[in-house]
């Protein structure tokens, strides 16, 4: 074998070590369709090479392509909008940060009338937005269902508003999930602030200085095997009612400090009833590390890529559900730069909006959603179905995602001298801008590519260019004996 046969099979391995996706050639793979995406089903792997902890890349498919999604906090603690006693600084934790009692909190379900609820308005402001799926709150820590469960009476059945109309927010959001393309997720909290038999020492600490767990109505003969029991009779009316789901997706709300949350809720035999019922259905990682699919940082986006699947969870403003008083928005720019900084990284990315308890959105994430949706639409090539940047840093000047044949350069800082050089053993067939198919020069160096663009971006958040890859070329040492360009 000879020495740059050698170093092409050296290359090779590198980049495939590395967890990327590239392979050299100048036909690109076909991108995300501008569509929504197939419900979950098992299909024929698309060759990523990270895989969830389930080991079924048919699975993880359409996770992989999706790569962003919507978040939706959404109950009774919608009604205080933030506020109780003077304070403003509350949200979907506020029966627990305000210790209040079962009784005390319950006295917000008269109040939880939402007349302006429109699921396909909410979907569709997803869909415009580029997201490609959503999770949706079907019971968070303060154990109050969205939907009408048979198994308790701490639900949507005691509102006005389900008293006056009968609607099943969960059903309307799913169907219309369903008719528009975009994959429906369900949350569901580990721990349960109001039921009965949740214990509290299994809770989270209260927020007023109380060293006891809290409970909102706490039993002293609490057992958590038939709160296991009662997980289990919920998540089978989730997984039966409402067609394809596409992740459940677990919260453990910082309980079970010190203990085997796993072994107290037979996460396995949780795992065992969700792909009994649903077998595309993925799960995260929030009830067993080793059980989930994928990772779950929440508000931090990883500072390297990651070896297996992640999606960051992070908030649009600084709470997770409506605060009347939360006006420090995102502005769009930054979600685009988040959203591309994740996919260099191989991630997806889960963003959410809290909506007030009369059903609507508010008007600034509509208004930042659909700035990010106009990005979207010219560069959602750059993230669909993209994987993790081949290059170990990132360049000074932005972000690099991949597909295979092809590399997508996410340019934030536009170079003022007309250059844009990428130092890698990589060689490019062509480049191009991707918002309108200008064609860019690229001169080949030794160990490094320059491109040649405009003088002016074609976005001032990102203006991406795609590079299509043509082969390898000798690394800066090898170059010093030998400029030859290793051919594919």
């Amino acid at each position: 074998m000879n020495k740059h046969l050698a170093l092409r099979f050296a290359l090779r391995a590198t980049f495939a070590a590395l967890g990327v996706a590239i392979q050299l050639t100048a036909v690109a793979a076909p991108d995300q369709p501008a569509g929504g995406l197939t419900a979950p089903v098992f299909s024929p792997s698309q060759g990523n090479q990270v895989r969830g902890a389930s080991h079924d890349p048919a699975r993880m498919d359409w996770f992989r392509q999706a790569k962003f999604g919507m978040f939706i906090h959404w109950g009774l603690y919608a009604v205080p909008a933030g506020e109780w006693n003077g304070r403003t600084n509350f949200a979907e934790w506020i029966q627990l940060e305000a210790n209040l009692p079962t009784d005390e909190y319950a006295k917000f379900i008269p109040q939880f009338d939402p007349e302006k609820f429109d699921a396909q308005a909410w979907v569709r402001v997803a869909k415009e937005a580029g997201m490609k799926y959503i999770v949706f709150t079907a019971k968070h820590h303060d154990g109050f269902c969205l939907w009408p469960t048979q198994l308790s009476d701490w639900s949507i059945c005691r509102t006005p508003w389900w008293q006056r109309t009968h609607r099943d927010p969960v059903k309307e959001l799913a169907d219309a999930c369903h008719e528009a393309g975009l994959v429906f997720c369900l949350y569901y909290s580990l721990p349960d602030w109001n039921y009965p038999d949740f214990p509290a020492k299994y809770s989270q600490t209260n927020m007023k200085g109380n060293p006891n767990a809290f409970h909102g109505s706490p039993k002293p003969d609490a057992d958590i095997t038939k709160y296991a029991a009662y997980m289990k009779g919920q998540l089978r009316e989730l997984l039966t009612h409402y067609g394809p789901i596409g992740i459940i997706w677990f919260d453990g709300g910082g309980s079970f400090k010190g203990v085997d949350r796993s072994q107290l809720l037979d996460a396995k035999g949780i795992v065992d009833l969700i792909h009994g019922l649903q077998p595309a259905c993925l799960v995260n990682n929030r009830l067993d590390a080793k059980l989930g699919d994928f990772g779950n940082p929440e508000q931090k986006i990883p500072a390297t890529k990651q070896a297996t699947a992640f999606e960051v969870n992070m908030t649009l403003n600084n709470h997770w559900g409506f605060n009347k008083f939360d006006q420090h928005w995102k502005p769009a720019s930054d979600v685009i730069g988040k959203l591309a900084d994740i996919a260099s990284k191989g991630g997806s990315f889960l963003l959410d909006v809290g909506p007030t308890a009369g059903g609507e959105f508010p008007p600034d994430a509509v208004r930042i959603l659909n700035e990010v949706g106009k990005w979207m639409a010219v560069n959602g090539e750059a993230i669909y179905g993209s994987t993790a940047s081949p290059f170990d840093q990132a360049p000074a000047w932005g972000r690099v995602a991949a597909k295979p044949g092809k590399l997508y350069l996410h340019v934030f800082d536009w170079p003022t001298d007309g250059k844009l050089t990428l130092k890698c053993a990589v060689k490019p067939a062509k480049s191009w801008l991707l918002a309108d198919k200008t064609e860019c020069a690229v001169k080949q160096g030794l160990g490094e590519f320059t491109i040649s663009v405009p003088a002016h971006s074609p976005d001032k958040d990102d203006s991406v260019i795609v590079v299509e890859l043509a082969g390898f070329v000798a690394p800066l040492h090898e170059a010093a004996h030998s400029a030859r360009v290793i051919e594919n």
